[in-house]
């Protein structure tokens, strides 16, 4: 799942953040993001088990969970990268966390 918050007037290009079929947000069986309550975004059905970088950022938060990961740009946007439907109650079970909060990440290339 990935969700993003734009500043005004600002743009940048994201890549693919999964490798899979894109899904609207309207319909994700998920009422917080079908609702867009944390933002315009989108959804992939993945096809692969890795999670990558949709651009260059810092990584400004990684959920004890590790289902979730917080990005934000040198623009100032903040990006929601969410791992599945009600992953929280895994407390992070099958997830590993390859960086941490300070981190620099970069866009995959494809």
């Amino acid at each position: 799942m990935f969700s993003f918050f734009k500043k005004k007037n600002n743009a940048i290009e994201l890549n693919a953040h999964m490798v899979g079929n894109v899904v609207e947000l309207a319909n994700v069986p998920d009422e917080v993001f079908a609702s867009k309550m944390l933002g315009d975004g989108l959804a992939i059905e993945p096809t692969e088990g890795v999670l990558y970088s949709p651009c260059d950022a810092e990584v400004v938060q990684v959920f004890p969970t590790k289902h979730a990961v917080g990005l934000k740009t040198k623009e100032g946007l903040e990006i929601l990268l969410h791992i599945g439907i009600d992953t929280v109650q895994m407390q992070g079970e099958g997830f590993e966390a390859f960086v941490k909060e300070g981190d620099k990440v970069k866009r995959e290339i494809n």
